[in-house]
């Protein structure tokens, strides 16, 4: 990892994730059915597993309404999932409220502009080197990595390494 996040990582106490275009690739295959079908990265799934173990909020907020990405994230641990989400904004604001969040302890990683008010409520913010231009400007951090291909792993292992907590225990060498 060359490139490090210039934020007091020590701070983040939850991490929000779009998912189109962050933890799966832009381009979509679709099903026959019309149903759209993702690809996941399986270290960005490592690493959302263990920074649930470890106590860190992290929540998956999209635009899509596919059963299927309930159904991943669920079973990573992640409590929060909301799908459908047309206005992204005041779902944010009401999961950092849930949890007593500040700005400054949470982190939003997205990549078009859907995502572009919550990149600016956040305390960081943070783009796949892919996102949309006008992402990666708002962006506090732009990860090395495309979406879907290592920006969650990215992100968590630096929070989690910053917060001495990659690696530290049992819970780093298992699912």
């Amino acid at each position: 990892m060359n490139n490090k996040i210039d934020y007091d990582l020590s701070l983040i106490r939850g991490i929000v994730f779009d998912v189109d275009g962050v933890l799966s690739p832009s381009t979509i295959p679709l099903h026959p059915s019309g149903e759209p079908m993702r690809m996941v990265n399986i270290k960005d799934g490592y690493a959302l597993q263990l920074a649930v173990k470890h106590g860190l909020q992290i929540a998956i907020l999209s635009g899509a309404a596919t059963e299927a990405i309930r159904v991943r994230f669920e079973g990573l641990g992640v409590q929060d999932v909301y799908l459908g989400a047309a206005m992204k904004l005041p779902v944010f604001e009401q999961w950092m409220a849930k949890y007593g969040f500040t700005a400054r302890q949470v982190a939003f990683v997205g990549d078009d502009i859907p995502d572009m008010q919550v990149m600016r409520a956040a305390g960081l913010a943070v783009a796949p080197a892919d996102a949309a231009p006008e992402c990666r400007e708002a962006a506090r951090y732009v990860s090395p990595c495309n979406g879907g291909y290592g920006v969650g792993r990215d992100l968590l292992e630096q929070v989690m390494r910053a917060q001495g907590l990659w690696l530290d225990d049992k819970h780093a060498f298992g699912w």
